[in-house]
């Protein structure tokens, strides 16, 4: 008997476990469903230096690195191996928006600008209108500048007197030669 009793009650369990394996499926498609409603935050992702139409414009053939450096700034990439040569690469990552990439790379020759190749930029409005998801449906940049009804709102800033002008701009003139920062060497 004690075995008729084991094999019925291992016959249970096999029978409670095939019923309970539909229900995990069941359970399972409902913590899906709720889990693809609740989303947690996804941050924006910005590498690299943006590089505008305006800039790669500014660039011209023989221009120092020091002068490519202030139009374009620091290159992402640089390599001891390929010294003549600067990368310049940008990538944004949003949720919900196809990520963009910009590639720009810039070659020397004997420390001045020989060439440069990539994509084609953006120019700075392009870029800052994709970037505003406000007037995505509109496509359309905002207008940056004030009309002169918005400009006669607030008063018009006081101009000092031309006297005032030119005593604060006259200073005391400066000595002719200064005294030595360090005195006589003592005799040590």
């Amino acid at each position: 008997m004690p075995e008729l009793l084991r094999s019925g009650a291992l016959a249970g369990a096999v029978v409670a476990l095939c019923a309970l394996l539909p229900a995990c499926g069941s359970v399972d498609g409902a913590s899906n469903r709720i889990a693809s409603m609740v989303t947690p935050y996804k941050i924006e992702i910005v590498q690299g230096n943006f590089v505008s139409k305006e800039q790669v414009a500014a660039l011209q053939k023989g221009m120092s690195r020091l002068q490519v450096r202030e139009v374009l700034g620091t290159p992402l990439l640089t390599s001891i191996f390929h010294a003549n040569r600067w990368d310049y690469v940008f990538t944004i990552k949003r949720p919900n928006v196809e990520p963009q990439a910009r590639r720009l790379t810039v070659f020397f020759k004997d420390d001045l600008l020989d060439h440069f190749e990539g994509d084609e930029m953006p120019s700075e409005a392009e870029f800052v209108a994709k970037l505003d998801t406000r007037n995505r449906a509109s496509g359309k940049v905002p207008v940056l500048e004030a009309t002169q009804e918005q400009l006669s709102r607030f008063p018009a800033s006081p101009v000092p007197p031309p006297e005032a002008a030119t005593s604060q701009a006259a200073e005391p003139a400066l000595p002719k030669s200064y005294p030595p920062l360090e005195g006589p060497a003592s005799g040590r």
